[in-house]
């Protein structure tokens, strides 16, 4: 089984910067590639990094603010023009599908491939995906929309002394997009290996972040004490603050085991 790891293709919040890009990251693991978030742009860095997209078939969007999907056009129009024939995944809230299809219709409509949508719902707990070495499930946040983040569970599949077989869960990955402070998220993401959680502002922009719904660096390092993970990675970062160092120097006092997404790294989960 291939090594867990996940590359950054953006970690940027809302408006870009000479630095960063809007949310999206390849997620590696169980031997397949899953493209979370894809925000402008996410294509151009996929291409400089050398990523093969035929071996992407599932793509998670968290919600649906601009900097979490405006990139999903190039990426699908992109594709076609690559001459894909095998199907793309996109699992969403239902109103990606009717914001999308008429990009498509017009700007992609002689793609040789399918793109099937799968209607998710961001408020509720549930598996969405799940095959033979991963499963994929839905962490329900705290947003100005309705938003959830995903937890990716990579499986092993054991022999019993019995002849029988099992599978044990080998690695989690816990990606947190945009969201308030919430321990509501603690029971589905305890004890999580690598833990990734937004952390748009900086703890003296407290009143500012529960304003719009966002969290603090602060915030993201107390979810990861309280879920015993075992790294965190900080991102999202907002435009207004250049030095990303601030946000470790908040963040690690309270866990020690902290990071920061910068974009084009790739972190081993």
């Amino acid at each position: 089984m291939s090594e867990a790891k996940v590359t950054i293709l953006g970690c940027g919040s809302a408006k870009p910067t000479k630095t960063t890009s809007p949310s999206a990251q390849l997620v590696e693991m169980g031997d397949k590639s899953f493209l979370v978030d894809c925000g402008e742009g996410a294509v151009i860095t996929m291409q400089k990094l050398g990523i093969r997209t035929g071996r992407l078939y599932n793509i998670f969007i968290s919600h649906l603010h601009g900097d979490h999907c405006f990139g999903l056009i190039g990426l699908l129009t992109t594709l076609g023009m690559l001459k894909r024939t095998q199907p793309m995944h996109i699992y969403a809230h239902p109103d990606l599908e009717k914001l999308l299809t008429p990009l498509l219709e017009y700007h992609a409509n002689d793609r040789q491939y399918e793109i099937i949508f799968h209607p998710i719902n961001p408020r509720k707990h549930e598996v969405i995906f799940e095959d033979r070495t991963v499963s994929v499930e839905t962490i329900p946040l705290k947003h100005s929309v309705p938003t959830c983040g995903f937890l990716f569970k990579e499986t092993h599949r054991v022999k019993n002394e019995d002849g029988t077989f099992c599978y044990e869960t080998r690695k989690r990955y816990a990606y947190c997009s945009d969201t308030q402070y919430s321990e509501k998220i603690l029971p589905i993401i305890e004890g999580v290996e690598t833990l990734y959680h937004e952390s748009t502002f900086l703890q003296s922009m407290a009143a500012r972040s529960k304003e719009v719904k966002h969290s603090t660096a602060a915030d993201a390092a107390t979810i990861a004490m309280k879920a015993g993970a075992g790294k965190l990675i900080l991102g999202h970062y907002s435009a207004r603050i250049e030095d990303h160092s601030l946000f470790l120097d908040e963040a690690k006092p309270i866990f020690e085991n902290t990071i920061l997404a910068e974009e084009n790294n790739v972190i081993d989960l």
